[in-house]
């Protein structure tokens, strides 16, 4: 069973960066695509970005496009999401979620992911 840890949540200034990691355990990352999602409060959880198993095909939501990159390293067991002028509407709880999918694409269709992370808290605020 996949298990997921993000890590890298903070408070951080509007057109600040961050980069949110997720590392992986209990089983091999390079047969999943792997989804970073998002939750504000008071709203529904989002997909924001996705990355397939081999790291060539790459999807954002287009809020993010520009801003955001996914990355991944499979011999880390690790994905990165890079998070470049961060705007307070970015503010969310961001979850990584797995999807096992070898040889494919990735989407952001939650109901495809069954490992999730706990979450790391990202606040963008002066």
């Amino acid at each position: 069973q996949l298990q997921l840890v993000e890590s890298g949540g903070a408070l951080v200034q509007p057109g600040g960066s961050l980069r949110l990691s997720c590392v992986a355990s209990g089983d091999s990352l390079d047969t999943y695509a792997i989804g970073w999602f998002r939750q504000a409060p008071g709203k529904e959880r989002e997909g924001v970005s996705c990355i397939n198993d081999r790291g060539s095909i790459t999807k954002y939501v287009d809020s993010v496009k520009g801003r955001f990159t996914i990355s991944r390293d499979n011999t880390r067991n690790a994905i990165y999401l890079q998070m470049n002028a961060l705007k307070p509407e970015d503010t969310a709880v961001y979850y990584c979620a797995g999807d096992y999918r070898p040889y494919s694409t990735c989407s952001m269709n939650e109901g495809r992911f069954d490992s999730w992370g706990q979450g790391t808290q990202v606040i963008v605020s002066s």
